[in-house]
């Protein structure tokens, strides 16, 4: 690389059409899926007011994000996360939205974070979200929804995993056990990194939290229940139950939707998001090589707090980068489709006004046409034909068009045949 060669910002990609074509395909997988789940699509701008993002997350997130004052001397950010613009615009036109509201989109967001493996300082994510219903059937549609996004890249049960806990019910657990309400967001950060960080270092952190050693040592006990143990043993308190209950019938559905073996209870899962109200989930790969390629959850306070608008949502984020090794290492990224049908050989220069007649009416037709621009050899147009891909090349020659013909070579079986030029010019309009 010459040494006043500029190179693409650190954690940023170049899209080369190989990369571009995979996108393409992850993107046209999502939405196929969003679209038979009946989502509609939306997108928002890719530069916000700042305050939006600081009013979510606190004045801590600026470290984080790509902000700075444009011309006007306005304090603005390009998004690192599509939520926010979501509460904004649902809530232009939340009263007439009829409910429940279907949305998805799949926007580039931007974080200045360290670049590592799964992670980068921009990347595409899908975002789904259910707004305006309460009815834990909701949750599980949305859970289904993200296994499905990944079922039809061909991934199944034996390559991901569903992990689902409930924020209500690690607080009844909470509760429970003596926990004050207070220490809970504190208690829940740290339970989050359960599995970056040894355990006996989170045990010494809960008991700073809660200045109680036994309880401490309860709380990582409890994480490490069956849903049907903590409904055994917290029998009497109606919250766990509730709570259990309802995670219970979100299993439920999925198993009763044909997605049995997806999804199992996690009590360690307690994303450390201060939003999140209900039902959190995240899918990991299963050998846990990789990071979460997907979580979610229950958030019904946030768009009051964003947007000013008293509506429950659940959703998800699955990014791209994460998902994109795990097809690679799975071999499921398809390999990269020739971009042409048709291409037009020209034995002389002669031909040229009819090769541009032919590939214009093919063009109209929705054939993926091209040819050569210059004078060569036949041989070397049909050696840039194969390097094309086309699936066939048309050799326009004065002997055939004399004839009202031309000779149509199909480059991978290698056989020819003279079909009349009126069948490939005939078109309407």
């Amino acid at each position: 690389m010459s040494s006043n060669q500029i190179q693409s910002l650190s954690g940023f990609r170049d899209f080369f059409p190989e990369e571009l074509s995979s996108r393409r395909h992850i993107f046209s997988a999502w939405r196929r899926v969003c679209e038979r789940y009946g989502f509609s699509e939306y997108d928002g701008p890719p530069l916000e007011p700042l305050e939006l993002y600081t009013r979510k997350s606190g004045d801590g997130i600026v470290g984080q994000l790509y902000e700075f004052e444009d011309k006007g001397g306005r304090p603005v950010a390009l998004r690192p996360e599509m939520t926010p613009t979501f509460a904004r615009m649902i809530a232009l036109r939340a009263a007439a939205l009829p409910k429940p509201i279907r949305w998805f989109s799949i926007p580039q967001l931007f974080r200045y974070e360290r670049p590592q493996r799964g992670r980068l300082r921009e990347h595409f994510q899908l975002n789904m979200d259910i707004v305006g219903e309460t009815n834990f059937l909701a949750d599980a549609e949305i859970i289904a929804a993200g296994i499905d996004a990944l079922r039809e890249l061909g991934l199944n049960k034996s390559h991901i995993r569903v992990r689902v806990s409930d924020r209500r019910l690690m607080v009844s657990l909470l509760d429970a056990i003596g926990v004050a309400g207070a220490s809970h967001h504190a208690v829940f950060n740290t339970l989050d990194r359960l599995d970056k960080r040894p355990r006996d270092e989170i045990a010494k952190e809960l008991q700073g939290i809660v200045s109680d050693q036994e309880v401490a040592g309860r709380i990582l006990e409890l994480t490490e229940r069956s849903i049907s143990q903590l409904q055994d043993e917290f029998a009497d308190h109606e919250s766990v139950v509730k709570a259990a209950d309802d995670l219970v019938g979100v299993l439920g559905c999925l198993e009763k939707s044909g997605l049995e073996g997806y999804a199992e209870f996690d009590a360690s899962l307690v994303r450390g998001l201060a939003y999140y109200t209900g039902t959190v989930f995240e899918i990991w790969e299963r050998e846990g090589q990789l990071r979460a390629i997907c979580g979610g959850g229950r958030y019904d306070d946030l768009l009051q707090a964003l947007g000013g608008v008293d509506l429950p949502a659940v959703g998800f984020g699955m990014g791209d980068v994460v998902l994109s090794e795990l097809l690679k290492e799975h071999q499921l990224m398809p390999a990269e489709v020739g971009c042409v049908d048709d291409y037009i050989v020209c034995v002389s220069e002669e031909e040229r006004a009819t090769a541009l007649k032919v590939a214009h009416s093919l063009r109209d037709s929705g054939r993926r046409v091209t040819q050569d621009l210059q004078s060569r050899k036949v041989s070397r147009q049909l050696k840039a034909a194969n390097q094309a891909g086309a699936e066939r090349a048309i050799i326009l020659g004065a002997e055939e068009l004399s004839r009202g013909m031309v000779l149509v070579k199909d480059l991978e079986s290698g056989e020819e045949q003279e079909v009349p030029l009126d069948s490939l010019t005939d078109r309407k309009g």
